[in-house]
């Protein structure tokens, strides 16, 4: 069994305070993927870039302590790329790593701000992705994108939806990228698993938000349909902190 974890760790300086690398080690998944790291290499100590057992990649924003991934593998990855995309590169949103059975695409979508002000960025960089994805599907290969989209989909995937219509990550553009993605046949993972409300993966630090549940699931493994029937378990690990976001984790034969 392979253990994929995704988790938007909020700056990686912090959550390695917050025991992130005990977790780690604890943990032990075979690939974690990490959005939001806020650091380029050269400001991490070795620590962050040599954990036993793992090699470890970090693609980072041009701006400092800004948006960045990063992928700790316990293989190592026959080849590592980006989106290839400048606009979105300059970011540091997308890690892809190839290995033999699948591609795993680390993600960190863009946040469509208030009011919108970067919807249309947003969107642009939702469509770019999905195809760049159809252009592997297409060449036969399987994919696995997992990260924070940024987007809950339905009424279901937040505590609120109503009094949260107008608000990004909810807003109807965002879901009907969703709509179209899955539509196009990728499969949500977790949702293979759980029909039922109630799971999250953020929370506002506001208002005692995580401790009354009252929360959005905006962080996702999707794959393409070849990879169903290889997909033993999804999961939210909510009971783990250091960051505003859980992991989340999918369990492949």
């Amino acid at each position: 069994m392979t253990r994929i974890t995704s988790w938007n760790v909020n700056g990686i300086r912090a959550a390695e305070k917050k025991g992130l690398f005990t977790w780690l080690r604890e943990r032990k998944p075979d690939m974690l993927c990490l959005q939001e790291t806020k650091a380029h290499p050269e400001q991490l100590s070795s620590e962050f870039l040599e954990q036993e057992g793992y090699h470890s990649y970090f693609l980072a924003a041009d701006r400092k302590g800004y948006s960045g991934v990063a992928l700790y593998s316990r293989e190592k990855p026959l080849s590592l790329g980006n989106l290839g995309i400048a606009e979105f590169d300059c970011e540091g949103r997308v890690l892809v790593a190839e290995y033999p059975a699948f591609l795993l695409i680390n993600a960190y979508f863009p946040n469509s701000q208030s009011e919108g002000a970067r919807l249309s960025y947003k969107i642009e960089f939702c469509e770019a992705l999905h195809t760049y994805c159809d252009g592997l599907a297409a060449e036969g290969k399987e994919v696995i994108l997992c990260g924070d989209y940024n987007i809950a989909h339905k009424p279901i995937d937040l505590a609120n939806p109503k009094s949260n219509e107008k608000n990004p990550g909810y807003l109807p553009e965002e879901r009907a990228w969703m709509d179209t993605f899955l539509g196009s046949g990728y499969i949500d993972t977790f949702r293979i698993f759980h029909q039922e409300g109630g799971h999250y993966t953020w929370w506002t630090y506001r208002f005692q938000a995580r401790e009354k549940n009252v929360g959005w699931r905006i962080d996702y493994h999707c794959i393409t349909p070849g990879l169903k029937d290889k997909i033993k378990d999804a999961l939210i690990l909510s009971d783990v902190y250091g960051s505003d976001h859980c992991p989340v984790e999918l369990v492949i034969s």
